[in-house]
């Protein structure tokens, strides 16, 4: 399997998913450079999740101090989406506002730099092959998860709008697993969890569960 090179972004309780877009304020003078790397060099970046902190950030910092040096440091995720990044406007005080387009999940297979920010050398992750019955059960899933959020969000009329049955039903079930994910507000262990789950069937499962 062919191997690329990207670049991490890892952000405490932030679980990202392949098809969607992803907005990011961008203050740190380490991951501005970044920004810039992956701009100028086409590397795709990550958003991920963190297992731990390694170095916390000085406390009291002034606005104006944390422009100017790196914050806490983490040890991301293995497994993360990734994509190309847009810059959309950088601020007069350098901070700049991008956007995430994340196309694919990927695994961490080594880390070839550490400092002043994380690339790794990584392999796409991708679903197991699944049968015509996990496809048809799949399906179903799909119709009882949309069903239960029509009744969770009974009288919440924007919410019973962005949940139109065509929007979500014309996407195909890979997709709408991630997007469904990315549109919930579950906790991001689980969603982590969800995100390196590698079976269509069992990541719906899992949604379902959580929404009863």
């Amino acid at each position: 399997m062919a191997m690329i090179e990207i670049a991490l972004f890892p952000i405490p309780g932030c679980v990202s998913f392949p098809g969607t877009l992803f907005p990011l304020h961008v203050f740190e003078p380490r991951y501005r450079d970044m920004v810039h790397h992956c701009v100028e060099s086409d590397r795709l970046m990550a958003i991920c999740h963190t297992q731990k902190e390694i170095h916390a950030a000085k406390s009291g910092q002034r606005p104006e101090e944390m422009l100017q040096s790196n914050q806490a440091m983490y040890k991301p995720c293995s497994v993360f989406s990734a994509g190309r990044c847009e810059l959309v406007y950088t601020l007069d005080d350098g901070r700049m506002l991008i956007n995430v387009h994340l196309q694919a999940r990927y695994h961490c297979v080594q880390e070839i730099q550490e400092l002043p920010y994380t690339i790794c050398r990584c392999e796409e992750y991708a679903d197991l092959p699944h049968t015509d019955r996990d496809v048809k059960n799949a399906e179903a899933l799909r119709q009882k998860i949309l069903q239960r959020l029509y009744v969770l969000t009974a009288g919440d009329e924007l919410a019973q709008k962005a949940l139109n049955a065509v929007h979500w039903e014309n996407k195909s079930l890979q997709v709408f697993s991630f997007a469904i994910l990315a549109a919930l507000q579950f906790d991001a262990d689980f969603k982590q969890q969800m995100l390196e789950c590698q079976s269509l069937l069992q990541r719906l499962q899992g949604v379902y569960q959580r929404l009863r």
